[in-house]
């Protein structure tokens, strides 16, 4: 695997190859299973694959949240390296970012809703980054996973106001055998919150066994509930949307998601169900 710091060395071999396919996986390291289920996949489907390891700080709104974000760099290297990974671009803030740099994207009503609600300004910082990372690798297919499912359809509407020529795929959750959505943040929960959070995946299922499109409200309330009674959760959200516009679901939406957050001790942990 060949590691590029600046955006000039990766730029330099990656023009090299002109002609064959890219596939792309952007991660902010502490890179699990779910991650190197992007690699696998993009490797299936391209003859390189590049992935890039970077905590943007533009997509943080608490400073404390940046400083504990796990950068296990050494082992996520070697997982890479393992994964039959080809390409690791692993830039310094200062390589990526100028001081005092400006962004803003109009992207609509999705940066305000859900995860854009409880974490304002976040969705600025993701478009911000993956758009300078996309302009250095140019690839030809970004991978993205399901967790970040919000993240996801962000991403695309700013490919689609962009026109920018990439394929965007989004990949499954991947979990843990009891269900737990793997995520860098579970690191930080304890023995005994790590069980309590799987109160998120069990609601998740609950409400994809028992969904009607006419009791949306009722099983949204009854979600809330179920995740407040379990001891040291505190539910921020649980909604059942339409797939496409994040807007309430309706008996017209031809996809749906419930998407829920919640604090686990001091944790934030997200997670999400495709109900069809």
């Amino acid at each position: 695997m060949k590691t590029f710091k600046t955006r000039q060395s990766i730029r330099e071999y990656l023009s090299a190859q002109a002609g064959i396919t890219i596939g792309f996986v952007p991660t902010m390291g502490a890179l699990h299973n779910g991650h190197l289920s992007l690699i696998a996949r993009s490797k299936a489907e391209n003859v390189i694959t590049v992935c890039s390891i970077f905590v943007n700080p533009t997509q943080f709104n608490d400073p404390k949240d940046l400083e504990k974000y796990p950068r296990p760099i050494e082992a996520d290297t070697a997982k890479l390296e393992a994964a039959g990974c080809d390409v690791l671009f692993a830039p310094e803030v200062n390589e990526m970012y100028d001081d005092n740099e400006q962004w803003h994207l109009d992207i609509g009503p999705l940066e305000h809703l859900l995860e854009g609600e409880f974490r304002p300004g976040h969705y600025q910082g993701v478009t911000q980054v993956v758009y300078k990372l996309l302009d250095i690798v140019k690839p030809t297919s970004l991978y993205m996973g399901q967790k970040d499912y919000q993240q996801f359809l962000v991403v695309s509407r700013m490919v689609e106001l962009l026109s920018l020529p990439v394929n965007m795929v989004m990949c499954p959750i991947e979990r843990e055998a009891d269900g737990l959505a793997m995520s860098s943040r579970n690191v930080h929960l304890s023995d005994v919150e790590r069980k309590r959070a799987l109160v998120l995946s069990k609601t998740l299922n609950y409400i994809k066994d028992h969904f009607d499109i006419n009791r949306e409200a009722e099983l949204e309330e009854q979600a809330m509930e179920l995740l407040a009674a379990e001891e040291g959760i505190e539910p921020e959200y649980f909604r059942i949307v339409d797939g496409k516009t994040l807007y309430p679901a309706t008996p017209a939406s031809t996809s749906v998601v419930a998407l829920t957050a919640a604090r686990v001790g001091k944790t934030r942990l997200i997670d999400n169900m495709l109900i069809y």
